[in-house]
């Protein structure tokens, strides 16, 4: 008989509707005995391995797909697809025949042996189908040829042919991945489908839950959650930050490759794993979604934008493993938990700038240093530009609106935002502005107002250094820094110019003009005073900061030393010399006050007084060989 002749006899479908016409008895003896040769082929592996039969007991212990029965696991998977060849011809001829019955009967228990076959497999395997081991090398090049079964065409896909370089434990799970797949195709495509995936989610499953519980992940309630006191809650936010990046990058990862490689070629891939991961999934992004809702204190915003942080960068992954409709519901998880972390983060930045306005404290800092506001306010600050890629995601579409213009006591016709472009930098901005809004209303708990000043330009300068040693810099631009720049030289040329001008006042206008002898010595007594009052006030004064003090100190210099110098070298010589007296009337030497002016700003209180020189013939001018003790006021 022709080739084609047989095909058509031998996969021609049976119909319950009409009856076919009578083949001729050639025709029937020989696809009947064809598909006897098919059964009885059949029976005999699978008898062999049956479990249940006696004749088979040497079997039992023995793996079907072992290394030294792989050419016997060939034959029982190709017994099965000619078994299922005859079953579906003999199901076309007669549907009540005892051969069918028979063949059906073959396969149960052929399907219960693969059963068997595939829960060896996932369970002896476990450590070489660990996620661990999948993930990290499913990306190599030889993944592609390795899941492929020797099964199938051994010139492409004996896996003795591999790589040198693939490690033994990674040739262990590509055969093991290799032999569940050609079990998993057999099963689904004699209708066995359910079996074979009930006995895989069954394990898989269990692996997953099981790493979940050892990488810390608990599934906690909202109401357990707000019960939790911060510290404890800070405890499981640390935990989930390195759990989340190993549940999503290995655990979830490798059971999708896994799932891909093992039912490649059925669409039961989608479900199983669906299964299999979905429940652990959502209890993971639970967990974060929960937390945004939790109450929110300034304190709280950098656990906050640690969770974003850590959701935002595992997206791509998280979108191609939960890609399935059947896993939407995580990714949706997922999403909902950045929406909510980003609206606690605003809701924080809110309250954060609430603390700033509603700060309280009545009592102005020692010597003019810098406020403890000013200090926490920046640190804050600073330590927020660390999440500048995630930040203006969350402040985006978060407007900033302000019910008065900003100050002119601190901008003057200066626009400080003009160069602050973007939402993220604008915020910044305006927190701190808000800030020294409140640093100028602490100013005025100063009696004096050269410390009001010195105040001022003290915290200014801090602001502004923290803004150049950080990425605020980069926020906020050198305009930005420029102009506030100018700011503090403005209060510091104040806090000179208030501080300093009695000092200056009690000297002539013209230093070297010709003036009556007891108007010199009324100078010489009203600079001693002042400048003794003025030295001791601010010694007490501070300046943090190294190159703001020198600069003051400096300009202090340029403005008191020429003057005085001027009048010393005119009048505090010869015309002195010529009178006999015994009260001090010189007190400093020009070169003194650098020395005086050097102990200024430094946040010490002298002790004592001044020491005055007796003022004797020939000794005019001398150096004073004593400076007055200091003690350190911190």
């Amino acid at each position: 008989m022709p080739m084609k002749g047989m095909r058509t006899v031998f996969f021609k479908s049976w119909s319950p509707s009409r009856t076919p016409p009578p083949p001729s008895p050639l025709r029937i003896t020989f696809s009947e005995s064809l598909m006897d040769e098919n059964i009885e082929m059949a029976q005999s592996i699978i008898t062999k391995w049956d479990s249940n039969s006696d004749s088979s007991s040497s079997c039992n212990l023995a793996s079907l797909f072992s290394p030294e029965n792989r050419h016997e696991a060939k034959q029982y998977l190709n017994s099965v697809k000619y078994l299922q060849q005859a079953m579906q011809y003999l199901a076309s001829q007669d549907p009540a025949s005892e051969n069918l019955v028979a063949a059906l009967n073959l396969m149960q228990t052929a399907m219960k042996r693969l059963g068997r076959e595939f829960y060896k497999i996932l369970k002896s395997n476990r450590d070489h189908l660990d996620p661990e081991s999948i993930s990290s090398h499913s990306r190599s090049a030889s993944m592609s040829r390795s899941s492929m079964s020797d099964f199938e065409d051994e010139s492409e896909c004996d896996l003795r042919h591999e790589n040198d370089s693939i490690l033994e434990v990674e040739r262990a799970s590509m055969a093991a991945m290799a032999d569940l797949r050609v079990i998993a195709d057999c099963m689904i495509s004699a209708g066995y489908a359910k079996e074979c995936a009930k006995i895989y989610k069954t394990i898989r499953k269990s692996i997953i839950d099981e790493a979940l519980f050892h990488l810390g992940v608990e599934r906690f309630t909202l109401f357990q959650l707000q019960k939790m006191d911060w510290e404890v809650l800070e405890v499981r936010i640390k935990i989930w930050l390195k759990a989340v990046k190993v549940a999503v990058k290995t655990l979830f990862y490798g059971e999708r490759i896994l799932c891909d490689q093992v039912f490649s070629t059925s669409g039961m891939r989608e479900s199983c794993f669906s299964e299999i991961s979905r429940e652990g999934a959502l209890s993971l992004f639970a967990f974060a979604e929960n937390v945004a809702k939790c109450k929110k204190t300034p304190e709280k915003i950098f656990r906050i934008l640690d969770l974003y942080e850590a959701i935002s960068d595992l997206w791509p992954e998280i979108e191609y493993i939960f890609t399935s409709v059947s896993t939407s519901s995580v990714r949706q998880t997922a999403v909902n938990a950045l929406i909510k972390l980003g609206e606690a983060v605003r809701t924080v930045l809110k309250e954060f700038e609430t603390v700033i306005q509603k700060e309280t404290s009545k009592s102005p800092v020692a010597g003019g240093g810098v406020h403890p506001l000013t200090r926490y306010v920046m640190n804050y600050l600073t330590l927020l530009t660390d999440y500048s890629e995630i930040l203006p995601d969350i402040v985006v579409d978060w407007p900033l609106t302000v019910s008065s213009p900003l100050p002119a006591s601190y901008f003057g016709s200066l626009n400080a935002d003009e160069a602050i472009t973007s939402p993220l930098s604008m915020r910044l901005a305006w927190l701190i502005l808000v800030t020294l809004c409140k640093l100028d209303g602490k100013a005025e708990l100063y009696k004096d107002v050269a410390l009001s000043y010195l105040f001022l330009a003290n915290n200014l300068q801090y602001v502004v250094g923290k803004v150049r040693e950080s990425n605020l810099r980069f926020l906020l631009g050198e305009d930005w820094i420029a102009k506030h720049e100018v700011i503090i030289q403005r209060h510091a040329g104040n806090c000179e110019r208030m501080g300093w001008s009695k000092v200056l006042e009690s000297l002539p206008e013209d230093p070297s003009a010709k003036i009556p002898l007891d108007q010199v010595k009324d100078h010489f007594r009203r600079f001693n005073t002042a400048f003794e009052e003025t030295y001791n006030k601010q010694s007490s004064w501070i300046i943090p900061d190294p190159e703001l003090r020198d600069r003051i100190k400096v300009s202090v210099e340029r403005r008191i030393a020429p003057v005085y110098k001027e009048f010393y070298e005119k009048h505090g010589g010869a015309r002195l010399r010529r009178q006999t007296w015994n009260e001090s009337i010189v007190l400093f030497t020009p070169e003194d006050l650098g020395n005086y002016l050097s102990d200024v700003f430094r946040g010490v209180e002298v002790r004592g007084a001044f020491r005055p020189i007796q003022v004797e013939v020939g000794e005019v001018g001398a150096r004073r060989s004593l400076v007055p003790k200091i003690t350190c006021l911190f």
